[in-house]
């Protein structure tokens, strides 16, 4: 019995003396490496919202209007879900460490920009294919997001008085 309490000590010494065979050896040659969403070209990245409005752009000026809307929907589907990720880190990490939601609110203060980039070219397309009504809860949204006293809430609430929706000119 006591042979069976030596047993791991056993192991454990002559586990470190004997030379191994078939060693492995990692090496990291770059901790960038392993950031793999840090790069431009993966898929939760703003530039990646870019590649889409600017694909789209290039449907809509050949005239094929459904992939650019396409490309404009996806565009607004992942700024959406990376304005909503960065929202999430923010709240959990408030009061913690104030470095994180810092970053996280210049993030998705940039998220946020480039979905009212989307949704104000989604909204041309529409009312250039006559679905205004579609526009309309794109350009308010619009103006949530980005608030009435920026450059694109502003934009977005005249195209609201040019396609009739509301009247009272905004004098902000």
């Amino acid at each position: 019995m006591k042979f069976l309490k030596l047993l791991p000590i056993l192991f454990i010494f002559f586990g470190n003396v004997l030379p191994y065979k078939n060693e492995v050896h990692a090496e990291i040659k770059s901790p960038e490496d392993y950031r793999v969403l840090s790069n431009e070209s993966k898929k939760l990245s703003i530039s990646n919202v870019e590649y889409f409005i600017e694909e789209g752009d290039k449907y809509f000026k050949n005239g094929d209007l459904d992939k650019a809307k396409d490309s404009y929907l996806d565009a607004r589907k992942l700024a959406k879900q990376l304005a909503s990720f960065y929202s999430d880190l923010n709240s959990s990490f408030k009061g913690i460490d104030a470095r994180i939601p810092k970053e996280m609110q210049s993030k998705g203060k940039k998220t946020l920009q480039i979905l009212a980039e989307s949704n104000e070219r989604l909204a041309s397309m529409y009312i250039k294919t006559e679905k205004p009504e579609v526009a309309v809860p794109l350009l308010v949204e619009t103006i949530r997001i980005m608030s009435p006293n920026s450059p694109e809430g502003k934009e977005a609430y005249e195209i609201l008085i040019q396609l009739g929706f509301v009247e009272t000119k905004y004098k902000g």
